[in-house]
């Protein structure tokens, strides 16, 4: 007991503090959510809060096990764990899909879903790859196989047809840009080694944000316009395709940012402006093929009725979009207060109003029994735990300490975000769950162990780290 005690020295106590709220709260309201009065038992395996349970205490004992490796330890072991999970991406193609999603690995009766820990593993190998650098400025080549490892893993949880984990490895680009990357060292590999340009340094100045917030802006128009039906009738009998309308808008953008730098450029200057607005041009152009490509061909049916109902394309609540309509009702039924633990009408196991109530829809529930006031104390611990995190990352010494702690930052925030945002109905129903709240084996026992880990490595900040 004193080298367990020894080995927890120094650990966050007001994160163990939060996330053990957490936890409470989501197996309590698991236990509402999915209530059987034949079982009320609240440790019986074979009701879902029971194995709820029994998962928690496995990531407890995942828990003491962590404590005792040393922080250095984990650094080192982290390519082994990396190759372990991605060996049990690929070995879960070749499984029976579920759902259809082949993202589950039998274990006895039980299954487990190695996507899940993959986000661990990936923010440790980022964390790894990024520590190699000793100096304040990541290589390129650091770089590229940094983006080499985060695209693998994305590509093998994408072929699993598993789109909500999928979106969620889009975090460690914002992981990337707070260790100061930029898409600069992309456009000078391509301009200089691909079409001979010779740009010796950053010139253009495109960084992250604002081409991420083009990229989405251009990303949802084209899912809005992309449909082999849908056309804009300018001209009578002359129907003009939505995709072409896009690319006009581009043209004209860019056309503008052109003649508005004519004045402002030297003419050393004109020359490269011109090469850098047909870059983007050509590459907007692949951005709506691509989108609009993927939107046709790679989704599955109900995946293109989600984004086609949040985009309002369709109208459907009492038939495809049942699930967030019946979650957003649940929800606005809780009003101020609530209306009482296990009182819930719209979400409880009896009425069966709103499906996967116990998973995906974890939130409506106890939005239903808990209200307004509930709902604003569950988003503040979680903001608070977000805040927390990131305060750890920005007083670690070490680089593989701080790129793990913003991504494992980053990765709750997208299940925060997005779970609650499905309940709400301002994002699609792409099947995240809520950190520590939703039922499901492996997504406690994943985000057990990445704050476990977390903590572990804070404790040891003081020490040398890479």
């Amino acid at each position: 007991m004193n080298n367990l005690r020894d080995k927890t020295v120094g650990w966050d106590w007001l994160t163990i503090l939060i996330v053990s709220a957490l936890i409470l709260m989501g197996i309590t309201n698991i236990y509402s959510a999915a209530y059987n009065p034949e079982r009320p038992f609240l440790f019986d395996l074979k009701t879902m809060y029971g194995k709820q349970i029994m998962w928690i205490g496995v990531g407890l004992f995942l828990g003491i096990v962590i404590s005792l490796i040393d922080a250095e330890y984990i650094r080192k072991l982290t390519p082994i764990a990396f190759v372990t999970v991605i060996i049990l991406l690929v070995l879960v193609l070749f499984t029976k899909p579920i759902n259809g999603a082949r993202s589950w690995l039998g274990v006895g009766p039980f299954g487990v879903q190695p996507s899940e820990f993959s986000k661990f593993t990936t923010a440790l190998m980022l964390a790894y790859l990024f520590s190699q650098d000793r100096g304040k400025i990541i290589t390129k080549k650091s770089l590229f196989l940094a983006l080499g490892v985060v695209f693998m893993t994305m590509l093998l949880i994408l072929i699993q047809n598993d789109t909500g984990t999928f979106l969620v490895f889009t975090a460690f680009f914002f992981v990337m840009y707070r260790e100061g990357i930029t898409f600069d060292p992309i456009i000078l590999f391509f301009s200089n080694r691909i079409l001979g340009m010779r740009f010796k340094q950053t010139w253009v100045g495109i960084h992250f944000i604002p081409v991420l917030f083009i990229v989405i802006s251009f990303s949802i128009v084209t899912l809005y316009l992309t449909d082999s039906k849908h056309t804009f009738s300018f001209l009578p009998g002359y129907d003009v395709p939505g995709w072409i309308l896009i690319l006009s808008v581009i043209t004209l953008i860019l056309t503008i940012a052109f003649f508005l730098n004519q004045n402002f450029s030297s003419q050393r200057s004109k020359g490269k402006l011109r090469s850098v607005i047909l870059i983007v041009y050509f590459v907007s152009i692949g951005l709506v093929g691509v989108v609009s490509y993927t939107y046709l061909n790679v989704l599955q049916s109900h995946q293109k009725d989600r984004i086609d109902l949040w985009l309002g394309k369709i109208q459907d609540k009492d038939g495809k979009d049942y699930n967030r309509n019946r979650a957003l009702a649940a929800v606005g039924s809780g009003g101020f207060s609530g209306v009482g633990y296990h009182d819930a009408i719209l979400s409880s196991p009896r009425s069966q109003h709103v499906p996967e109530s116990e998973t995906d829809f974890i939130f409506s529930v106890y939005s239903e029994e808990w209200g307004f006031l509930g709902s604003a104390t569950l988003v503040a611990l979680f903001t608070i735990l977000m805040i927390r995190i990131v305060v750890i990352a920005e007083r670690q010494k070490s680089r593989f300490a701080r790129v793990y702690a913003n991504a494992v930052a980053m990765i709750i925030f997208y299940h925060f975000s997005i779970n609650i945002g499905m309940n709400i109905g301002i994002i699609p129903v792409i099947g995240i769950p809520l950190p520590f709240f939703s039922y499901g084996g492996s997504s406690m026992m994943s985000f057990l162990i990445m704050i476990l880990i977390l903590l572990k490595l804070d404790s040891q900040r003081k020490e040398v780290l890479a």
